[in-house]
């Protein structure tokens, strides 16, 4: 860690890199559940689903390359390894054993409510003593909310779709 970014941060350095190796750790299973689950995905409006939780994936790529970046910067060891990835995350990884459109949805809504639990939490422990930080967590923060705000709209969208199908079979 550079001289003056030892002196802007006003906070414990170790404490921040183990954060940030745990969203890191939840970024690469993010990825994978994503990229995995646009993969093996069926039901309704799979052909217009699929492609956008193909850029979700790459996103979620993007920030672990963030994360990455900082911890190096900040001194630290990124995760090195895949089989720590699990111990590390607070998020769970929902393995899509059933394919169906709308709980691969949920999946991945539940594990973006959980990243945005941990950018706050990055945020917040970084507020005022570590800009650098703060500002990626605050980007990556705000895509995660854009992830959640899309795939809420999709699961309106499918529930809409069942309503209209109910009605016409009436």
């Amino acid at each position: 860690m550079g001289r003056e970014s030892v002196n802007i941060a006003n906070l414990d350095v170790n404490q921040l890199i183990e954060y940030l190796n745990k969203a890191l750790a939840e970024e690469w299973l993010a990825y994978y559940q994503y990229w995995i689950g646009a993969r093996i995905m069926e039901g309704p409006m799979r052909s217009e689903i699929e492609p956008e939780l193909l850029i979700h994936a790459n996103e979620e790529l993007n920030h672990a390359t963030l994360l990455v970046n900082r911890i190096i910067q900040l001194g630290g060891t990124p995760v090195l390894t895949p089989a720590d990835w699990m111990k590390l995350s607070d998020c769970e990884y929902a393995t899509p054993s059933d394919p169906y459109v709308e709980v691969i949805l949920n999946q991945n809504l539940n594990g973006e409510r959980c990243a945005i639990d941990r950018y706050q939490q990055i945020a917040k422990f970084t507020e005022g003593k570590d800009f650098s930080t703060y500002q990626m967590a605050v980007t990556i923060l705000n895509d995660e909310l854009e992830h959640e705000e899309d795939i809420e709209s999709w699961i309106k969208d499918i529930d809409r779709l069942k309503e209209d199908i109910k009605k016409f079979r009436l």
